[in-house]
């Protein structure tokens, strides 16, 4: 297993991933902004500038099953209140390698720098660009850790045709080449996960980031 979150990234992309002994490693948070938790199969990655010793000791005083502890609420709850951060919800942690060529889906790219979309991505990404398609739009940029991450999002009117699965299939081709693309969807939001798997992503984990607070974004 890699030694810094994004060499632990880049071994689940290929399939490598930390060992399922239901230990969790706590790495150094990649910069100010991501803080987290994610939970592969029985084994858990916690990256802040947190003491090791304090998540280890919150970790143990869990009263619920070790291999669930890092996405406890009442863990989350108490790295919140430690951190001073805010958070929206635990996602399922998706990926996919790049495609070759041109997207099979024509997208016209926004360079509007106040669309809401974008300024709600810049807020947790870097290099953002944005690609509108008839019924909906697709986001990338560089997330945490500074893998590529894409959003997609689709009018009321559009869903049911297959547009979310053609939108997250098209950012595959806008990746550079070999470059692995990562998306989250809430694990609530069955019918994004299915445009999402459909399109090639695979689960690899769940995720949990912790924002910071508005006035300090």
């Amino acid at each position: 297993m890699g030694q810094t979150l994004a060499e632990i990234l880049d071994g689940a992309a290929c399939g490598r991933f930390p060992e399922a002994d239901g230990g969790t490693t706590v790495v150094a948070a990649p910069n100010g902004r991501d803080t987290g938790v994610i939970a592969f199969t029985a084994h858990s990655v916690v990256f802040t500038d947190e003491d090791p010793e304090w998540v280890h000791a919150t970790l143990a005083a869990m009263e619920c099953d070790a291999l669930s502890a890092a996405m406890n609420p009442r863990f989350l709850s108490a790295f919140l209140e430690r951190t001073g951060r805010t958070t929206d919800t635990i996602d399922l942690l998706t990926v996919a390698s790049s495609l070759s060529g041109e997207p099979g889906l024509e997208l016209r790219e926004v360079t509007d720098p106040v669309h809401p979309r974008a300024v709600k991505a810049r807020g947790r990404r870097d290099r953002v660009r944005m690609w509108e398609a008839d019924g909906g739009v697709l986001v990338l940029g560089r997330g945490v850790a500074g893998r590529w991450e894409v959003a997609i999002e689709l009018d009321e009117d559009a869903r049911h045709r297959g547009l979310g699965r053609a939108l997250a299939t098209a950012a595959r081709h806008l990746v550079p080449p070999g470059e692995p693309l990562w998306s989250q969807q809430a694990a609530g939001n069955a019918r994004s996960i299915r445009a999402f798997q459909a399109a090639g992503f695979r689960p690899v984990g769940s995720e949990a980031l912790l924002l910071p607070r508005r006035e300090e974004a």
